[in-house]
């Protein structure tokens, strides 16, 4: 008895206190999402439907807040991530998982090793197709490939699909494109688009579908193209890029720098320093959310897939870019510097 007593007593002293008192930890306590674009964009749907259902699923269950943080094609909330944010356990977020990539070709505002983010998950893997509005005069690939002037597409800027995938498209399949970029979220570039601003964008069907609704089934907007080498189920009769690409390096460059960012483009991340043991507790409800049936039921009402990346299957995928070849990615690297 005595040897037990001292074991529990050494136990309280010597292993970090949410291990032993997670739920007193998180009891009363607000975790806040951190949010990479805007209010009613396809980061921000997802990240309020489970800020809904991920409490019931933390102990201790705390609440839940999003809080939006834009600019800079969410680099400022990865940054913020990164070496603001109190590494607590109390906040964790979403930034675009381009940036990733683009710390791997050093671009520029980067400054901060992504490896020693803590991982918490993925929602959804993206599906990148291009939709343009048909005021712009395309409605399919044959009428891109023939434009006379180059089409004007809405971006956040480099280091996500909307600002990284338009440039690999021109690059491997010479598609007329004038990037028009500096919008603080996806919500921006569709009131854009809707307004004559610009064409369309090239981003994630899983956040296209939901947010654009309205004119997908006006027929205002029409999906030209995907950025994928299978078509996804509602767009069989869309082009795939990888049918077009002539080249292998083109595909190679597309598989580089458009599929495997595109994987991880919706990351939740909390922040380095960060102990483990609350680390483990936001991934395992993160995961559990994921398959709550309430969840399941809202997401689905929502038409938001799921298909979920745990916060090791982020890691691995992490060092899989970082391993990219070199010639490869130098030529990445010059496909997707900004001019």
């Amino acid at each position: 008895m005595k040897i037990t007593t001292f074991l529990v007593l050494l136990s309280l002293f010597v292993l970090p206190r949410g291990s032993v008192f997670a739920q007193e930890f998180y009891a009363g306590k607000t975790v806040r999402i951190i949010v990479g674009g805007s209010a009613g964009g396809g980061f921000d749907t997802y990240s309020r439907l489970i800020a809904r259902h991920m409490g019931r699923h933390i102990p201790g269950n705390p609440n839940l807040v999003v809080e939006n943080m834009t600019g800079a094609a969410t680099r400022i909330a990865a940054k913020y991530l990164f070496s603001a944010a109190q590494p607590d356990g109390l906040a964790f977020g979403i930034f675009n998982g381009y940036l990733l990539l683009g710390r791997v070709l050093g671009m520029k505002g980067l400054d901060f090793d992504v490896r020693k983010f803590e991982w918490v998950g993925v929602p959804v893997q993206d599906h990148v197709a291009c939709a343009l509005h048909k005021s712009s005069g395309v409605t399919s690939l044959k009428d891109w490939q023939s434009a006379k002037t180059p089409v004007k597409i809405g971006a956040l800027g480099p280091g996500n699909s909307t600002g990284d995938v338009p440039r690999l498209l021109r690059a491997t399949l010479d598609l007329p494109i004038h990037m028009v970029e500096g919008y603080k979220g996806t919500a921006d570039i569709r009131l854009a688009a809707d307004g004559g601003e610009v064409a369309g964008a090239c981003w994630a069907w899983q956040s296209i579908q939901p947010t654009w609704s309205k004119g997908l089934q006006s027929g205002d907007v029409n999906v030209v193209i995907q950025a994928t080498q299978k078509p996804h189920p509602d767009l069989t009769k869309v082009p795939l890029a990888f049918d077009l690409i002539k080249n292998e390096e083109g595909k190679q460059l597309l598989r580089a720098g458009g599929l495997l960012p595109s994987t991880v483009t919706r990351v939740y991340a909390t922040t380095p320093g960060t102990p483990k043991n609350r680390v483990k507790i936001l991934q395992t409800a993160f995961s559990n959310t994921l398959k709550d049936k309430a969840f399941m039921a809202e997401a689905e009402k929502a038409k938001l897939e799921i298909d979920p990346l745990t916060g090791n299957d982020v890691e691995k995928t992490v060092g899989e870019m970082f391993n990219i070849d070199e010639g490869l990615k130098s030529k990445l690297k010059a496909i997707l510097t900004a001019k």
